[in-house]
């Protein structure tokens, strides 16, 4: 295993762990000349975790939401960064250094932006059995599967098989589980008449599982109503106050008592921090394995530490259980903290909250901004334009752009491909060697 320890003379280095929204505002705002700083991610590229669902539904290809690290890092405001493949496997905050599968990193101040991944609330042999919206990878394998169960649905008389093929259960009713849910709707409504005329769009059910007594439960009572209503519209069977308890054989158990047999279930019900192997004196961590930062980032119980975005918990009067894992959270949070850095002043961070807004389908959004409210096809507006300024690379948003503005005229799309990996040839060790 290499070990990167060598140090710009004369420059503290900065080592950054994850390459999210929280990472990659950091480095575009800390002072480059002043700090060496290093990015280390387990992918090559940024991604835009708000539009997963779109490449799961087959509405925009992978690379139009992706964006290589080492193409970012030639513009200005990135330029002078250092990207390192590999996942941070391990952490030692005495030695302060950090452990990916090639190399060994030291660093003199660490900033941890690694996330979240799926939680299954303590039931992990459902992550054998069920789709999940976390990564890329994991939306291109959605979307082949459901394609897969249209195309072989098409193929069989049988009616048992046809029914377990085209049931689609999502559990979770968030932005993502909604947005999943409302893309199915809109497949059901419009793709299947057109591209699959022997299925009947009565034959493919779709059913949303939520655990509370609203759908976008962090949302206002006006956006979950209408979200609500615009699913039913898109003929989603929507369970509200009702958990899944157990999924075997293709049979859905619920809390209240009831199952039923779905082919697919897509996960969406909850999140948990990434974790890592910890030595040396160790830092404080909640329930769900967050770091505990105070308000200026700093991770409790270790020194030179900093976390950001969805891995930290930053608790404070009016906040006491933390603030809401959004991305304008890690957004502000990454800012602030490069500022903090590059001036020295640390200072308490106070988030300004933009609103939240989720779409269901075409024309139907709802969006809660600073004192207004919106739904239908202006929230929907708004949410494009938003989404559309965030996504990383001009190319990407003419892409993005064109891709939405033809679906709009006509529904159909060419990225309706399944595209299934290859096996790789049995890969022979490489042995890295130290200089």
């Amino acid at each position: 295993m290499d070990t990167h320890s060598d140090k710009t003379l004369g420059r503290h280095r900065i080592v950054v762990v994850g390459g999210g929204f929280a990472g990659l505002n950091f480095i575009k705002k800390i002072d480059k000349k002043r700090f060496e700083v290093i990015l280390i991610d387990s992918n090559n590229y940024h991604s835009f975790p708000p539009l997963f669902y779109q490449i799961a539904s087959s509405g925009l290809d992978p690379s139009s939401i992706s964006f290589p690290f080492r193409r970012e890092m030639r513009k200005g405001s990135v330029k002078g960064v250092e990207y390192q493949m590999g996942r941070v496997s391990d952490i030692d905050f005495d030695r302060q250094v950090v452990h990916t599968q090639y190399e060994t990193i030291s660093y003199d101040s660490l900033v941890i932006a690694a996330g979240t991944t799926n939680n299954f609330f303590g039931n992990d042999e459902l992550e054998k059995s069920v789709y999940t919206l976390k990564s890329v990878s994991e939306a291109i394998r959605c979307r082949d599967e459901i394609l897969e169960r249209m195309e072989r649905a098409t193929l069989t008389k049988d009616k048992e098989l046809r029914k377990l093929l085209l049931n689609f259960t999502v559990i979770g009713g968030g932005p993502t589980g909604v947005e999943i849910a409302g893309a199915l709707g809109e497949m059901k409504r419009y793709i299947l008449p057109r591209e699959y005329p022997t299925i009947s769009p009565d034959e493919l059910q779709i059913n949303l599982i939520e655990g509370s007594g609203k759908v976008l439960g962090t949302m206002s009572e006006h956006s979950s109503a209408k979200a609500l209503q615009y699913l039913k519209k898109l003929m989603v069977k929507v369970r509200l106050n009702t958990t899944m308890t157990a999924y075997n054989n293709d049979t859905v158990s619920l809390s209240d008592g009831s199952s039923f047999t779905t082919g697919m279930v897509i996960w969406t019900a909850g999140i948990t921090a990434r974790k890592f192997d910890m030595t040396g004196v160790l830092p404080e961590l909640d329930k769900s394995s967050r770091f505990v930062v105070d308000t200026s980032c700093r991770v409790k119980g270790v020194k030179n530490v900093f976390a950001l975005g969805d891995i930290a918990l930053m608790a404070t009067q009016d906040t006491p259980r933390g603030y809401p894992q959004l991305a304008q959270v890690a957004i502000q949070q990454a800012r602030h903290l490069a500022k903090e850095i590059n001036t020295g002043s640390y200072t308490d961070f106070k988030y300004k909250d933009k609103g939240a807004m989720a779409t269901v389908g075409r024309n139907l959004a709802v969006a809660d901004l600073p004192h207004l409210n919106l739904s239908g096809f202006f929230a929907w507006l708004t949410w494009m334009f938003i989404h559309l300024i965030s996504i990383l690379g001009m190319r990407n948003k003419l892409t993005v752009l064109i891709t939405w503005i033809w679906a709009y005229c006509s529904y159909p799309t060419s990225l309706r491909l399944i595209i299934n990996p290859s096996r790789y040839p049995l890969k022979r060790k490489i042995h890295h060697q130290t200089p």
